[in-house]
């Protein structure tokens, strides 16, 4: 049994653990960072009434057996001491936390301390030698001469371990003839399991490392000619050999630089130089085809999609001997048993930016997948906040970046002591970090084997119904903004308020349509038919055009009809399986000229028979907009890339186009090492509010609505889904005003309208993606009874508290009572 006895470390803290209460979100003042996760973990073993049984010799210094009845779960614990770094466990908390100490281990300490407090205080050091690991912010394997060392074990151990008792660098080639001379000796030492391991573990990757060097590397153009069906670029293979040679590593490419002809490369070299028989491909289901093609295309080896019921699934795993193993990530949690029996000697993750949240149930399933190597494709693994990345790196080399709780204190800069992230530091010790196990090259660097890209921002005036539109929700947003401000906190109706007001303020800049589907103001589709006049006069031109909002992209479809441009469509509500028809009609099918796509198309889809992309509107998201244009401008397209975005002047699309500046330079700041620090100045909702407020701030004043025009009241708000044909119900009699504040009815129709329009949704499209809405809806659901078996309406209630005052102010808006006063 291992254990992590660290005889000559010093421990964290020899002060008797305290019980007292500490936050689990806020690190109390008088504590630093890794004695409050200490006392958290503390906190758990009180809390979480674990099974613990001796499985040992001695009742204090031994091995216990810990079972957490809440996961079902058993590890292993072997007790040494009463301080901090003494212990060891066998639980993944404990491996990487670099506590010295979890859960497990403190329940353990917490029975031992009650019954034999004084023996545990004193420690224990065996008497004889031992080589264990040290888990630390690296794990490092460690010899201990023990109480009565043998000089001659000393001095053979010197040759192997520095003078801090640490295996030295490159002894683990030749840690074999220590085994062998110490055991002539006759003194007892051990070399416990997970020492053992990680020796053998580092041996071989320093021999496969030089093995696939000497073969593939310079001068290995002959082996890289029989490798694969076609010719990779010199950066795709100096990829494809990085990834085979680190055994577990990350490709993350920007996209259209051919990451999966790489992986199919690296996997085929495992293959022949490793003896690898079976890998796991893990990607969206809508590229679970183009996998499979491409691995017919490039590959010689076998491929199965794996699809179906669970039991016929798990059958594909036992029966099917195919070489390659295609799954998405939506059945990954239910097929970990089949998964595990199969035991494939390779894993790789497509578009792994799906495990960024380890919160996730995709993201903690994945996790579970086990593998000698690994192998992940992403050209986003960083969107937002670097602790995606670190849920990422987490399923490569859970060891590489540490605890998450460590790696964000070491990397994010807070305002004050508030836990708002202002901005981050140290990006470049971060890039540092993960060279050994991540590759990303840019289609900067690559340029001369890419085509040439040019970006144009087109700036585009607003109709008089727009900006009342635009002008309404944007006093909204003051108001909002101003209250935030003044309290520091937003209720989450008034959070639900700002989500809608600033969706309306982005599609206004569309179209008045996308609002009231009745009216059409906007010059977004009129400046786009004259742009296509240019594109399309040249008969082998074709264009890609992209919106969130999948009504835009139906306005745009009704021009191309009008104008005799024959099109397609994708949205989220078209069935995977009917993807690439489209994609085929596009490259096939000369007389298909535009490809309209909301986000749907912004991932995994190649594009490139088209050579102009153009954006109608602009995603929160920098890395959303490079996944767009990375369906056309990539490895393949022969044509210069034209990229066109639209953007509605002086409104709040002009305002984001700071916030995804600063977003790109914290992904470039990690990931590329050209920042070492990238500062907000204010926390980000603080400066999402400044930019809100500069951009609306430079908007002229909009005319007068004339009296026919239609106009949108502030409670007129809703959040309309991809097919949400719902209309307003007809004003009542009664004047609302009289019934309730402005703000109030406000509030009580956006509520109303939201629960109207996810029910839409969910009654039109059940399972399908929400494109119009930008996520996935969190109000009413359909859903089956598992005891009936029939399909239910089920809605999540407000507390009590708060769902009461709202039924009594629904009552009176219904009867035209007054209000009474409180």
């Amino acid at each position: 049994m291992p254990t992590a006895t660290a005889v000559k470390s010093k421990p964290r803290s020899k002060r008797r653990p305290t019980h007292r209460k500490v936050s689990r979100t806020h690190k109390p003042a008088d504590l630093d960072l890794h004695d409050w996760q200490a006392a958290l973990r503390r906190q758990f073993a009180h809390e979480q009434r674990m099974r613990i049984r001796n499985v040992g010799d001695d009742p204090v210094f031994s091995d216990f057996a810990v079972t957490n009845p809440a996961s079902g779960k058993t590890y292993r614990v072997a007790v040494r001491g009463d301080a901090r770094g003494l212990n060891y466990c066998t639980c993944p908390d404990y491996a990487v936390n670099t506590l010295g100490t979890c859960k497990h281990v403190e329940a353990v300490l917490k029975g031992l301390r009650r019954r034999h407090g004084r023996r545990l205080r004193a420690g224990h050091v065996p008497a004889f030698a031992e080589v264990y690991v040290r888990y630390g912010p690296q794990r490092t394997v460690v010899f201990s001469p023990g109480t009565s060392p043998s000089p001659r074990l000393v001095s053979l151990a010197r040759r192997f371990f520095d003078k801090d008792g640490v295996l030295r660098d490159g002894a683990h080639l030749s840690f074999d003839d220590f085994l062998r001379n110490g055991a002539r000796l006759g003194q007892e030492f051990r070399v416990y399991d997970d020492a053992a391991a990680l020796i053998a573990e580092m041996r071989d990757d320093a021999h496969r490392a030089d093995q696939l060097q000497r073969k593939y590397g310079r001068g290995g153009a002959k082996a890289w000619e029989r490798l694969l069906k076609a010719r990779l670029h010199p950066y795709q293979r100096d990829g494809a050999l990085f990834a085979a040679k680190a055994g577990r590593a990350i490709v993350a490419d920007e996209m259209g630089l051919g990451k999966t002809i790489q992986a199919i490369a690296a996997a085929e070299m495992l293959a022949r130089e490793c003896g690898i028989e079976q890998v796991l491909i893990v990607c969206p289901t809508s590229l679970k085809t183009q996998w499979a093609h491409e691995i017919e295309k490039f590959s010689r080896r076998s491929s199965r999609i794996i699809e179906g019921l669970t039991n016929q699934r798990a059958a594909l795993y036992r029966r099917d001997d195919a070489f390659f193993k295609i799954v998405n990530y939506d059945v990954i949690h239910r097929d970990l048993p089949a998964i595990a029996r199969w035991a494939p000697d390779l894993v790789i993750l497509d578009e792994a930016q799906r495990i960024k949240n380890w919160e996730t149930r995709t993201a903690r399933s994945v996790k579970q997948l086990n593998s000698r190597y690994a192998l992940v494709l992403t050209g986003t693994p960083l969107e937002n906040r670097i602790e995606e990345l670190h849920s990422i790196v987490e399923f490569v080399d859970r060891f590489r970046l540490g605890p998450l709780f460590a790696f964000k204190a070491a990397h994010e800069l807070y305002e004050g002591d508030s836990p708002r992230v202002v901005g981050y530091r140290d990006l470049d010790k971060v890039s540092r970090t993960l060279g050994p196990i991540l590759i990303r090259r840019t289609k900067q660097q690559v340029l001369s084997q890419l085509p040439r890209r040019m970006d144009k921002n087109f700036f585009v005036p607003m109709t008089d119904p727009q900006w009342t539109y635009h002008r309404e929700n944007q006093e909204i947003v003051a108001r909002l903004v101003h209250k935030w401000r003044t309290h520091h906190f937003l209720a989450e109706a008034d959070q639900l308020r700002l989500r809608i007001a600033l969706q309306y303020m982005r599609m206004s800049c569309d179209d008045t349509h996308l609002i009231d589907q009745q009216t059409r103001n906007g010059t977004k589709v009129d400046e786009l038919a004259v742009l296509l006049d240019e594109v399309l006069e040249d008969p082998e031109a074709k264009a890609v055009i992209f919106s969130q909002w999948v009504r835009m992209n139906r306005l745009i479809a009704d021009m191309l009809d009008r104008r005799g441009w024959r099109h397609v469509h994708l949205h989220g509500g078209v069935p995977s399986r009917k993807r690439k028809d489209l994609v085929a009609a596009l490259h096939e099918d000369d007389g298909c000229r535009v490809f309209l796509s909301s986000d749907a198309g912004g991932v995994g889809l190649n594009l490139q028979r088209a050579s102009t992309v153009i954006n109608m509107d602009l995603p929160w998201n920098p890395a959303v907009l490079e996944q767009r244009i990375g369906r056309i401008h990539r490895l393949g397209q022969q044509r210069a890339v034209r990229v066109v975005n639209y953007v509605s002047e002086g409104t709040i699309e002009h305002g984001m186009l700071s916030l995804l500046a600063f977003k790109k330079s914290v992904f470039a700041g990690v990931l590329d090492g050209t920042a070492d620090k990238v500062m907000m100045g204010d926390s980000a909702m603080n400066r999402f509010m400044k930019t809100v407020e500069k951009a609306t701030a430079s908007v002229p004043q909009a005319p007068a609505a004339r009296p026919d025009a239609p106009r949108l009241d502030a409670g007129d708000e809703t959040q309309p889904g991809p097919d949400d044909n719902t209309k307003p119900e007809p004003e009542s009699p009664a004047e609302p005003s009289a019934l309730l504040g402005v703000a109030e009815l406000e509030d009580l129709i956006s509520r109303g309208a939201e629960f109207l329009a996810a029910l839409s949704r969910q009654l039109n499209h059940p399972a399908a993606g929400t494109d119009d809405a930008g996520g996935a809806d969190s109000g009413p659901r359909i859903a089956t009874n598992p005891q009936t078996g029939r399909r239910e309406l089920r809605i999540a209630l407000p507390d009590p508290d708060v769902l009461a005052p709202w039924l009594r102010r629904l009552s009176g808006l219904w009867t035209g009572e007054p209000r009474r006063q409180a």
